[in-house]
């Protein structure tokens, strides 16, 4: 397992009864996981001392509890990186400090890497990999995600972090569209990093279901992929999707075209109060040889 225990501004405090303890900068916040299906050992007294909670609703969906006022948004950093949070609908708070760990790994791969790197960020969210990109010296990001909420949210990250002067394209489109249009202009990316819901929708109503679409995504983006890719990084938060799959479709897709290596994993982040580990989705990640 793949885990991010160099955190500072942020904490995985406890876990229990279907809930996670976490400390973002200086709030603690309650919030739902379904991976939590163990009661609380050694209870932290923080449970009770959280500023909000979020409830699920038994119809769907569910509702913050403020215990005192919260900023609107605040901002935690990671290193170099810096970034707004906040809550929000469906229990998110705009970030998934487990993806540090690949922002760790893009950013040495860049680093290390003596040729041009163009990074096209397939579901962008709020860009942690954006910036990660950015930040190790990309020669252009492309940033793309469907919600303009989002992308915004990206941008305000970007100059967070001071990287407003590096070269990022923000593009609010349809995943599967946009990738088709880029193959009809010829343009190519040495690096290709996708988080895909498990399902969701495009801002004209377009279906997305994992399951059903993920292969034949990465054999589109293959199209747009420069004859000497340097990078292919999958993420996904889909339960019951092992690493191995992603092994597997990455093997199949670029190991046998391109050679290289191919890694998958589960990501996690370690529970302070416990010692266990909190289980966060999994990764695949395809890399050119040195």
């Amino acid at each position: 397992m793949l885990l991010v225990d160099d955190w500072t501004d942020f904490e995985l405090i406890d876990t229990g009864n279907g809930e996670k303890l976490e400390r973002w900068g200086e709030y603690i916040l309650r919030r739902p996981d379904p991976q939590v299906i163990w009661p609380p050992i050694n209870k932290d007294k923080r449970w009770d001392q959280a500023h909000a909670h979020y409830h699920r609703s038994k119809s769907g969906g569910g509702s913050w509890e403020y215990f005192m006022p919260l900023p609107e948004k605040w901002e935690i950093s990671y290193g170099d990186l810096k970034f707004y949070v906040k809550p929000m609908g469906f229990k998110h708070t705009g970030l998934f400090p487990e993806q540090a760990v690949n922002w760790r790994w893009i950013i040495k791969k860049i680093k290390g890497c003596p040729g041009p790197v163009r990074v096209l960020n397939l579901f962008a969210y709020t860009g942690g990999a954006s910036l990660a990109a950015a930040y190790a010296g990309a020669d252009e990001v492309c940033h793309v995600d469907a919600a303009k909420g989002m992308v915004t949210w990206a941008k305000e990250n970007l100059q967070l972090s001071g990287l407003a002067d590096r070269r990022v394209r923000f593009i609010v489109d349809d995943v599967v569209k946009f990738v088709q249009r880029e193959i009809r202009r010829g343009r190519q990316y040495e690096a290709i990093i996708m988080d895909p819901p498990s399902y969701g929708r495009g801002p004209n109503g377009e279906l997305w279901k994992i399951e059903d679409e993920l292969y034949n995504l990465i054999d589109l983006c293959l199209q747009v992929l420069a004859p000497e890719p340097l990078f292919f990084l999958i993420n996904s938060y889909t339960t019951g999707l092992a690493p191995t799959v992603l092994r597997n479709i990455l093997t199949l897709a670029l190991k046998k075209r391109y050679g290289g290596t191919v890694t998958a994993d589960e990501v996690g982040l370690p529970i302070a109060r416990s010692g266990l580990v909190l289980p966060c989705g999994a990764t695949g990640r395809w890399e050119a040889d040195e």
